[in-house]
């Protein structure tokens, strides 16, 4: 019996190193649909984990674009565009994140990180933008400055 409650134990210890952090939940993960409405929490719940926190990007298994300073993200719809249908090893989150979310954090990357981009992205221009056949998410979210 102490053999089995001996792996038992290490079992769950396991499985508690590849808990969901914190800052979402394991419903946002699951369902398909973040709950973080803010820019910046969007940011680091979804983007900086690839983009890194100072948004410099990176290279290794994989190559992601700086977002600091990018001269890309002077017009508003390409990162709306980016976010919502991904590319190449972006992934899509137009399903996961509702038009003011998408808002919100491309507002945020757009402000922040060396960029100065003043012309803020609404939710009824991300609504335009997105694809009719592209479902929104369930839930509803406010838009934050």
């Amino acid at each position: 019996m102490t053999r089995f409650l001996n792996r038992t134990l290490m079992f769950a210890a396991l499985l508690s190193s590849f808990a969901i952090p914190r800052s979402a939940s394991a419903q946002d993960y699951f369902s398909g649909h973040f709950s973080q409405q803010s820019g910046e929490a969007v940011y680091k719940n979804i983007c900086q984990g690839c983009h890194m926190p100072n948004a410099v990007g990176a290279t290794g298994a994989g190559s992601y674009p700086r977002l600091a300073s990018n001269p890309n993200l002077a017009e508003p719809s390409y990162p709306v565009f980016m976010v919502m249908n991904g590319r190449q090893a972006m992934p899509s989150f137009g399903g996961d994140l509702d038009d003011v979310q998408i808002a919100n954090v491309v507002n945020y990357v757009r402000t922040h990180f060396g960029n100065h981009y003043k012309d803020a992205v609404t939710a009824s221009f991300v609504a335009s933008a997105r694809p009719a056949k592209m479902a929104k998410p369930a839930g509803k979210v406010t838009e934050h400055k």
